[in-house]
């Protein structure tokens, strides 16, 4: 008997396991949280959400390291100071960016202010990747670039084909001259035009930083070869990757509820099966510790009735005072009987005693 309640109980427990794993696997997967990730080689977990900087609803209640500013580095030769922020926009109030729809002035994470102009060089991203081993974070869709001819790009020649780049030489040469024969030879198509529609954009490369006594992030500019690509190294305790660590949903008393509840149905069920299989119990004697239920429960039940039986007697009358009348006439009709029947015993004793004389 008792293996086959043992059986009966994990085939009821097996599937809720199984599906609990399940739900948590897929919950892992869908749960993703912006600005983290793991590395593909070494399974390492990065969370740059500390860099992130938030102003607090409250002032009044943020603590004393919180930040107001967003990350800032020095742009040196470059002839303007940069601000930055990490998955996220900038907390600092932008105005008239250079290029950018004034709907999309909130979501700047890069920029830089040059002869009063504000000019972005990213909108925010929340995801970094790996280049390999570098752990990167882009921002793109900044204001337009610098205009840059086509020329100083076509004339750049692709090794092997000398031929080519002499006849395009010539032809950029005798523009002018000779502007049918090109459009001809594309095909008709008007003249490239001198200017690219690229846009800003930048590139962070994050480098983990193991001394204790540097500030939890630093950002340092690094190049921008044709100034529409910015290039930044930030050293920080961040990108030193380490283990995940879940989120725990339960808190302190849901956590004791559970162990409560396990111990309880351990309890029941343990006490039922030892009482069924051991000492042969049936019904509700099953229960383990059967007597001392039961004698709870009944005296539960006494001290039920006690407290409403005195209750009940303050509780007023249906029908006031006349109640106390039909008692009193109850009792002046219930005495005549009594006298009525005491006379005739006494009557029915005198005949018998004359009957027994004569």
């Amino acid at each position: 008997m008792q293996p086959s309640i043992l059986y009966s109980l994990l085939a009821f427990a097996l599937p809720a396991v199984v599906s609990a794993a399940s739900d948590d696997s897929k919950g892992k997967k869908e749960n993703h949280v912006p600005c983290t990730i793991r590395s593909p080689t070494s399974g390492a977990f990065f969370d740059l959400n500390p860099l992130h900087v938030i102003l607090p609803d409250d002032p009044k209640k943020a603590s004393k390291d919180a930040r107001n500013e967003s990350w800032s580095a020095r742009g040196y030769d470059y002839g303007a100071n940069f601000t930055i922020n990490f998955c996220g926009p900038v907390v600092e109030n932008l105005t008239n960016v250079q290029g950018v729809d004034e709907a999309r002035w909130q979501n700047v994470s890069a920029f830089y202010e040059l002869d009063g102009k504000t000019f972005s060089i990213g909108q925010q991203n929340a995801e970094p990747v790996f280049r390999g081993r570098k752990l990167v974070l882009n921002y793109t869709d900044g204001s337009p670039c610098p205009e840059v001819p086509t020329s100083s790009l076509l004339s750049r020649g692709i090794v092997g084909d000398d031929d080519d780049d002499d006849d395009k030489d010539d032809k950029h040469k005798d523009k002018d001259e000779d502007g049918d024969d090109k459009k001809s030879r594309k095909g008709g198509s008007k003249e490239p035009s001198s200017k690219l529609a690229r846009r800003k954009n930048t590139i962070i490369s994050l480098l983990c930083s193991t001394d204790p006594l540097a500030p939890l992030n630093t950002v340092s500019f690094v190049a921008s070869p044709d100034s529409c690509t910015y290039i930044f190294e930030a050293r920080s305790s961040a990108a030193c990757g380490g283990i995940e660590v879940a989120k725990q949903q339960l808190g302190p008393s849901g956590v004791f509820g559970v162990i409560a509840l396990i111990a309880v149905i351990v309890y029941v069920v343990g006490g039922c099966v030892y009482q069924r299989t051991v000492m042969h119990q049936r019904g509700w004697r099953q229960l383990p510790n059967y007597s001392l239920w039961a004698g709870i429960a009944s005296f539960v039940s006494d001290m039920f009735v006690i407290l409403f039986s005195s209750c009940a007697r303050f509780l007023p009358g249906r029908k006031g005072y006349n109640r106390v009348g039909n008692n009193f006439n109850n009792g002046s009709s219930a005495g005549r009987r009594g006298r009525s029947n005491s006379d005739d015993e006494n009557r029915l004793i005198d005949q018998l005693d004359e009957e027994w004389e004569d």
